[in-house]
């Protein structure tokens, strides 16, 4: 059995993107995994690092991130809320990003838990990082919905191909830190769709999510 982590990015509980989150632990649990849900906006995530994230203190008189992160990693000094979440990240084998595209990237929340959890020295750096990474031997995926329709991405659209737009996740977050990259699932232009479509994506995301392990 698997251990999977779900991180969810969106403010409306009854939100497709927080159906899709159910549906896939629903289909988990009942394969026998275990799970581990980081709703952030319930969680009411801080989104901005700051010397909040740290109980120690490396330089008092100037703040720089990456310095006061290796000291942290060093000397145990993580806040609380960073410590229970890096744990989650090295306790999976696989983590999944659930969010709507907006701005054609991830919300400002997602992005500030990235900015916050995946920190130096005891994530990445040192010799950390691609095939070396902390995370080699897991995998994560993107799950996003969408506004627009599929055929406006893309050749002959007005935006750039979902897999441009996803980039900066797949390699810069995932690839970088030894995941694995698996294939995204976009539910695409969710807010204009049947209960009944609607119902086929649920389906189609239990099956992709049922299929990893």
């Amino acid at each position: 059995m698997s251990k999977y982590l779900f991180v969810t990015a969106h403010p409306e509980p009854g939100s497709f993107n927080h159906a899709l989150t159910s549906e896939a632990l629903a289909c988990l649990r009942l394969q026998g995994h275990q799970v581990e849900h980081s709703d952030l906006c319930a969680m009411q995530w801080q989104p901005v690092a700051d010397r909040r994230d740290f109980t120690t203190v490396f330089d008092a008189s100037y703040y720089k991130q990456q310095r006061e992160e290796l000291y942290a990693s060093e000397h145990d000094g993580f806040a609380p809320e960073i410590k229970a979440e890096i744990e989650k990240l090295f306790w999976c084998d696989v983590m999944v990003l659930q969010f709507p595209l907006w701005w054609f990237g991830m919300p400002a929340i997602l992005k500030g838990w990235v900015d916050r959890v995946f920190v130096m020295g005891k994530i990445y750096g040192q010799g950390k990082w691609y095939e070396t990474g902390s995370f080699r031997g897991k995998k994560a995926m993107v799950s996003v919905t969408t506004g627009s329709g599929k055929h406006l991405f893309g050749e002959g659209g007005l935006h750039p191909p979902m897999e441009t737009l996803l980039l900066p996740i797949h390699h810069g977050i995932f690839r970088f830190n030894g995941f694995e990259v698996l294939e995204p699932f976009v539910a695409w232009q969710v807010a204009h769709l049947t209960d009944e479509e609607r119902k086929q994506l649920l389906h189609q995301y239990r099956e992709k999510i049922a299929a990893i392990g």
